[in-house]
């Protein structure tokens, strides 16, 4: 992206960062009427929504694709119909492991079947189980831990616990140990009609949504990284931009949650009791990614690598080893032409979750190493599913969490925001500060690409009615 714009001394709204909860908000924003800057650091739009090039002609979406069919009724609602109409489901979702081995379509009706006919639960449970997560909300008490939901349903059945709970760690970075509705919520979105993409990649998507953004009249500066978000009176007034300051009614802060209060904003303006809240707030994990592109004319089998493949090596599920260095756990996501229409590439991106120290303590050699050790490591696992990988492939290039810090300024490249914890301190910000607003993947249920949406539109209707008191 390289919109530029002559920029206005205030505006109704500046929006910090243009993730998908900042591009809605934007959009929301300027359909109503209200004067938009969107200020982006990066030279290109979408957080980690986004996509990158290289040399012989190959694209990548930098976030691997998945998510609930909510997003169609958003992204038509919100943005457009035709961005909308790109979206289709994802019908081989698919699981290799030492304890299964099965292709799913993951809705509810095949996973009811899944659970009864192969795993051998009883159906009243398997209904009981699915009920019990529908009906979670963030309202609900956070005590019982999702380890402590399975153990009620589900007792002494590590497989059926790697069944539900892989690809919700792979959506939003969830674990065991974190609250049981975080989980639902997720998993019942999911569950509803299964999992969806944007056919033409995300460069197509993030394309359509600067069409719309500058239809409705936002103001877009990319290259654009804010400096700090002023505050006079104790309310916002603006932002300061590469050393100029743009007044603004109100500000929403689409940055990292932590690193919009302690960076943009300052300790100096919030009260010691909600300085205690920010700092209880635990940062969701990262990852690392290995991108691969085949050359021309090369290709894998959609019968045996489906569309998302969930493959582990470790004997059950656990947290501690979903992160460590020593990787056992691996999602394959996998791109066919028809993924983008037009191109004729076969590409396959593996991610792992990952600790930020593991990667952010090493030298500048070391790393380079370890990236490089990474990729092997990912072709030596690919093989078993693409036979000749080695042969096959035209390049290949991994990503760390230091990788996401560096690109999207999220303090230790945090992939899913924070933990639970970080919704209530999001959503308290404009009672803080009147005009200070936060929108972006904080508590988990809020993380993902419907997530993000979802709350952009959340927050633009907070934006509006603050807006409308001050008239």
């Amino acid at each position: 992206m390289t919109t530029e714009s002559v920029l206005r001394d205030n505006y109704d709204v500046i929006v910090i960062g243009s993730g998908l909860a900042g591009l809605t908000t934007a959009n929301i924003m300027a359909r109503s009427g209200k004067s938009v800057l969107l200020a982006e650091q990066h030279f290109q739009l979408g957080g980690l929504a986004t996509c990158f090039r290289r040399k012989g002609g190959h694209i990548f979406d930098v976030s691997l694709h998945g998510f609930p069919v909510g997003m169609i009724k958003s992204c038509r609602r919100y943005w457009s119909k035709e961005i909308a109409d790109h979206i289709h489901q994802l019908k081989r979702i698919g699981f290799d492991n030492p304890q299964f081995r099965l292709t799913t379509t993951f809705n509810r009706d095949d996973f009811t079947q899944l659970l009864i006919d192969k795993f051998q639960i009883p159906a009243e449970t398997v209904d009981a189980f699915f009920d019990k997560a529908r009906s979670m909300s963030h309202l609900d008490d956070q005590n019982m831990t999702t380890k402590e939901l399975f153990e009620q349903f589900f007792p002494n059945r590590p497989d059926v616990v790697r069944l539900l709970m892989e690809p919700i760690t792979y959506a939003n970075g969830s674990t065991l140990e974190d609250p049981a509705l975080t989980y639902g919520i997720v998993f019942s979105n999911f569950m509803s009609k299964g999992v969806y993409t944007f056919e033409g990649g995300t460069d197509l998507l993030i394309s359509l949504m600067e069409e719309e953004l500058k239809k409705n009249g936002v103001d877009i500066a990319m290259r654009s990284k804010v400096d700090r978000i002023e505050i006079e009176n104790k309310r916002v007034s603006g932002v300061t931009i590469n050393g100029q300051t743009i007044g603004a009614k109100a500000v929403v802060s689409n940055a990292n949650l932590k690193g919009t209060i302690l960076n943009l904003v300052g300790r100096e303006h919030f009260s010691p009791d909600f300085f205690e809240k920010c700092d209880a707030v635990r940062l969701n994990n990262s990852s690392t990614q290995v991108y691969m592109g085949l050359k021309p004319g090369e290709s894998f089998d959609p019968d045996v690598c489906g569309d998302l493949l969930f493959t582990s090596t470790a004997p059950e599920f656990r947290t501690d080893m979903l992160l460590s260095r020593d990787i056992t756990s691996r999602t394959y996501s996998f791109y066919y032409p028809e993924t983008r229409p037009g191109h004729d590439r076969y590409y396959m991106v593996a991610s792992t979750n990952a600790n930020y120290d593991d990667w952010a303590s090493l030298t500048k050699e070391e790393y380079a190493e370890s990236k490089a050790a990474l990729i092997e490591e990912t072709l030596d696992a690919a093989e078993k599913y693409v036979p000749g990988i080695r042969e096959k492939l035209d390049m290949a290039e991994a990503a760390t969490p230091v990788t996401f810090e560096r690109y999207t300024g999220h303090i230790a490249g945090s992939s899913f925001g924070t933990k639970f914890e970080g919704l209530e301190v999001s959503r308290e910000l404009p009672n803080r500060i009147p005009g200070l607003y936060h929108a972006g993947s904080v508590g988990i249920i809020m993380s993902g690409w419907l997530g993000a949406v979802n709350y952009g539109v959340i927050v633009s209707n907070d934006v509006d009615a603050y807006l409308f008191d001050q008239e």
